[in-house]
């Protein structure tokens, strides 16, 4: 087995090899995969991949991450069994990341939309240290494990419970990020919430599909730095859900704003459809952090240029370019693994 010097220096290594490209094995995968899930589009893959390699895979910061945890150089290594999520390429990586980076070892169940890209992965990462090859296990069938790490929706996280309530367990279920605007924000910063909005397809739960907006917020420089992104209706998947929603609002008469490749409705519910995107209005900052905390086990993430007390916020643009110590729904997975050692 490897110790905690020799993981992180392996991570690294695959970072460095990521942030080089150019292999073909993982071309082709990128190539097999989108045709597989027309979600997952080329760009969007080396979108994750490389967010991966900058934000999770250097040696300095895994090291400076780690430090923080009890975590002792050699560790009494137990199976933790991972189901993936499926709703952006690669959406597991960080919970694998904990297991090994623990010393444990991962069990996987892979997501039908997304067979292909992790395994690839890992055959590089065995390559750069064959050591590697005895941390991970891909099945089609959890067996074998001493706690779980499930993600998935409400109705799938039932299940979850069900099966793997008996063990220790994070079970993750549907939640999405929010924006907070002033409407002092720049034309520039106006522009940069537009990756949290489309990144993805905004398919992922750090993903902004609600905005919380002041009473009389004009929409016009929103709608014009959105409208910036506009390529996007040119993916045939989205534009059907534009479409499909766009014609709904007409013949329901439901009152909304577009611009040609977004929509926008005034909703309380956070989870907007594919090509859509909620708002809401508030009137004070302490309402609307009372508002924020009272639905935290909902949203994944806020981001804003406000100081909102209590609330961790993210700047524009930065919703998926999660850091090391970013941990989905808010619970600190390494506390949970190192508690197994």
């Amino acid at each position: 087995m490897m110790t905690k010097s020799e993981r992180i220096a392996a991570l690294g290594k695959l970072g460095d090899w990521l942030r080089a490209g150019h292999d073909e094995y993982l071309d082709a995968t990128i190539k097999r995969t989108a045709i597989h899930n027309p979600w997952f589009t080329e760009p969007n893959q080396q979108k994750a991949i490389q967010a991966i390699a900058d934000q999770l895979l250097v040696a300095e910061k895994l090291a400076t991450w780690l430090a923080a945890y009890s975590i002792p150089e050699e560790t009494d290594a137990r199976w933790i069994g991972l189901v993936m999520a499926g709703n952006l390429p690669l959406v597991g990586f960080h919970d694998l990341l904990c297991v090994f980076a623990a010393g444990h070892r991962a069990r996987i169940k892979l997501s039908e939309k997304d067979p292909y890209l992790l395994p690839a992965l890992l055959r590089a990462f065995q390559q750069i240290d064959p050591r590697t090859a005895a941390y991970f296990d891909v099945t089609n069938r959890l067996h074998d494990f001493s706690a779980i790490i499930a993600t998935g929706s409400n109705n799938s996280a039932r299940y979850f419970q069900a099966y793997f309530g008996q063990y220790p367990h994070i079970i993750r279920r549907n939640r999405n990020a929010v924006a907070v605007l002033t409407g002092q924000e720049t034309a520039e910063e106006l522009h940069a919430l537009g990756r949290d909005v489309f990144d993805y397809f905004g398919l992922g739960c750090r993903n902004v599909s609600k905005l919380y907006l002041p009473a009389d917020y004009n929409f016009d420089p929103l709608l014009e730095a959105l409208h910036g992104y506009r390529e996007i209706i040119l993916h045939t998947k989205y534009k059907n859900n534009f479409d499909y929603n766009y014609a709904l609002f007409l013949l329901n008469k439901v009152d909304f704003q577009a611009n040609g490749c977004i929509l926008l409705r005034e909703d309380v519910s956070l989870q907007s459809p594919i090509a859509g995107l909620y708002y809401e209005y508030y009137r004070e900052a302490a309402e609307l952090v009372e508002e924020l905390l009272s639905r935290e086990e909902e949203i994944q993430l806020v981001v804003s240029q406000l100081t909102l007390p209590g609330i961790k916020t993210f700047g524009f643009g930065e919703a998926q370019q999660p850091a090391l110590d970013d941990y989905a729904d808010g619970v600190d997975t390494m506390t949970f693994l190192a508690t197994l050692a």
